[in-house]
C-alpha cells in the first residue's frame, strides 16, 4: 500500500493504491474499480507538466494503437481519462510483474519455458505485423506477466510504436540501447526488422542470463554493437539445434541477412502452428475423430499418423490449461490417445517389418541388377544398412540411413528407363518410405510420452519460478 504521508492521484470510479513502477514521464499504479466487481486494473498516470512535444506524440501513439488492437498477448487498454493535471491510461492488471524481473529472479530460464514465452511474444508480433505496426522498443521491461501462477505474456508500452513497412525508413533513435538493433545504434536507416533483433536479444538473455552485448557503459555497448564479430551462442547451458539456429538467424547485424518475419513465424522453434489455444484444441479433436474412424476401419497406419498429429496439438495445450477440471479431463484423454498410439505402433511395426523381410529377395535382385550403376548400388547398400539398424531396434540411426538412401533412390528413379529394374526400384522405395514414416512417428511418440510425463514437472518449475519473485 502507499507509504504514510504520500497519496496517489485521485480518479473518479477508481481507488489507486500501490505504485507499480515509474518512468521518465509516467507512474503506474495498481487500482480497484469502485463499483460493480471491484475489478483490479493498472493505471498509467502521466503528468501534463512533464510532457514535451515528443512525449505527447508517444502518448498519443500508445493510446491510438492500444485502442484499436485486441489480442490475448497484448496489454488491453480499457479506457483513458484526464483531468487538469494528469492523463490516465487504464489497462488490465498484470500481477506477475515484468519479464526482466522474472529472468533476474531465476538467472536463466529452462528452454521449454523460454520457448513458451517466445511463442506468445511471436503470436503478438504476428498480429502487429499483419497490421504493419512495429513496436520499436521490445525489451523484457515492456513484456508483462499476467499472473504469478502459469503466467501469460502481455506486450506493453507502445509509446515508440509506428505503423511501418519495409519501405519506411526512420533515423530517430528509439528504444533501449541494450536491445536496439545495430542499424539503430549506428544511426542508419532502419525498418520493422529491428524488432526481430530485439526478440533475439530477449531470447538470448532468457536462456543465458545476460544480453549478448552486456556492458557497463554506453560507449562499451556501442563499440560491441559496431564490431563485425559474429555473435557466438554459448555452449552452456545446452540448447536444442532449432533454438540455436533461430538465435543465430535473429542476431545478424546486417538486417538483410537477418531472418525475415515470415520465416521467423514459421521457424520450427517458434512453432506457432502448435501453440496452445482453443483453436488448436479443436484441430486436435477433429484429428482424433478422423483417427478413430480409420482405426475402426482397420486402417492402422493412417490412424497412427492422425493420433500423432493430434497429440502434437494436445500436449502443449495440457501445459497451457489453467482450469483444474478441464486439465484433468485433457490429461485423461491424452493418456488414452498415447496408449492407443502405442498399440497401433506395435501392429504397424509388425506389418512394416514383414514387408521389409518379404522384400529382402527383391532387394538383393535389385542390387544385382544395379552393379553397372555405382551410384544406385551405393544407395541400395545404404538402404540395406538401414534395414539392419532397424532390425537391431536402433530407430534413430535407421531413420537417418533410410532418409539418406531415399534421397538418392528418388533421384535414380526419375532417371530410370521403363523396365523390370524400374518396377523393382519403385516397389523398394515405397517399402522404405513406409518404414521411414513409421520410425518418425515412433520417435515422436517417445518424445510425447516424456513430455506428457514431464508436463507436471514443467508446470511445477513455472510455479516455483513465479513464487520466488
Amino acid at each position: 500500500m502507499a507509504a504514510a504521508g504520500w497519496a496517489p492521484p485521485r480518479l473518479d470510479d477508481f481507488i489507486l493504491t500501490d505504485k507499480l513502477g515509474s518512468g521518465t514521464y509516467a507512474t503506474v499504479y495498481k487500482a480497484y474499480r469502485k463499483k460493480n466487481t471491484r475489478e483490479v486494473v493498472a493505471i498509467k498516470c502521466v503528468s501534463k507538466k512533464s510532457l514535451n512535444k515528443v512525449s505527447v506524440e508517444n502518448l498519443l501513439t500508445e493510446i491510438e494503437i492500444l485502442k484499436t488492437i485486441h489480442h490475448p498477448h497484448i496489454l488491453e487498454l480499457k479506457d483513458f481519462q484526464w483531468d487538469k493535471d494528469n492523463i490516465f491510461l487504464i489497462t488490465e492488471f498484470c500481477a506477475g510483474g515484468d519479464l526482466s524481473r522474472f529472468i533476474r529472479a531465476h538467472r536463466i530460464l529452462p528452454e521449454k519455458i523460454a520457448q513458451s514465452f517466445l511463442q506468445q511474444l511471436a503470436s503478438a508480433l504476428k498480429f502487429l505485423n499483419e497490421k504493419n505496426i512495429s513496436h520499436l522498443d521490445l525489451k523484457p521491461q515492456n513484456i508483462l506477466l499476467s499472473s504469478l501462477d502459469r503466467p501469460h505474456l502481455k506486450l506493453a508500452d507502445f509509446g515508440f510504436a509506428q505503423h511501418m513497412s519495409r519501405q519506411d525508413e526512420e533515423q530517430d533513435l528509439r528504444g533501449s540501447p541494450l536491445y536496439m538493433a545495430p542499424e539503430m545504434v549506428c544511426s542508419k536507416h532502419y525498418d520493422a526488422r529491428v524488432d526481430l533483433w530485439s526478440v533475439g536479444v530477449i531470447l538470448y538473455e532468457a536462456l543465458f542470463g545476460k544480453a549478448p552485448f552486456a556492458s557497463r557503459t554506453f560507449s562499451e555497448l556501442e563499440e560491441k554493437i559496431r564490431s563485425d564479430r559474429t555473435i557466438e551462442v554459448p555452449v552452456r547451458p545446452r540448447v536444442s539445434p532449432e533454438c540455436r539456429d533461430l538465435l543465430q538467424r535473429l542476431l545478424k547485424r546486417d538486417p538483410d541477412q537477418r531472418i525475415s518475419f515470415p520465416d521467423f513465424f514459421d521457424h520450427p522453434f517458434v512453432d506457432l502452428e502448435h501453440m496452445p489455444s482453443e483453436e488448436s484444441v479443436q484441430k486436435a479433436a477433429a484429428l482424433v475423430t478422423e483417427a478413430v474412424e480409420n482405426d475402426t476401419a482397420g486402417e492402422h497406419s493412417t490412424a497412427l499418423k492422425l493420433y500423432c498429429k493430434a497429440l502434437e496439438y494436445f500436449i502443449p495445450a495440457l501445459h497451457y490449461e489453467n482450469d483444474v477440471r478441464r486439465k484433468g479431463v485433457l490429461r485423461v484423454k491424452i493418456s488414452q490417445y498415447v496408449s492407443r498410439a502405442e498399440e497401433l505402433k506395435v501392429l504397424v511395426s509388425s506389418s512394416n517389418k514383414a514387408l521389409l523381410m518379404q522384400g529382402r529377395s527383391a532387394r538383393e535382385l535389385l542390387m544385382e541388377m544395379a552393379k553397372d550403376k555405382p551410384r544406385l548400388f551405393a544407395a541400395l547398400d545404404v538402404a540395406s544398412a538401414a534395414v539392419a539398424k532397424d532390425e537391431e531396434g536402433s530407430a534413430v540411426d535407421a531413420l537417418d540411413l533410410y532418409q539418406q538412401s531415399l534421397g538418392e533412390l528418388l533421384l535414380m528413379l526419375s532417371a530410370e528407363p521403363v523396365g523390370r529394374r524400374r518396377e523393382l526400384l519403385h516397389a523398394e522405395i515405397k517399402t522404405l518410405m513406409g518404414r521411414a514414416e513409421f520410425l518418425k512417428e515412433q520417435i515422436k511418440s517417445y518424445q510425447w510420452k516424456s513430455e506428457a510425463l514431464g508436463q507436471e514437472e514443467l508446470s511445477d518449475s513455472m510455479r516455483s519460478s513465479c513464487s520466488l519473485q
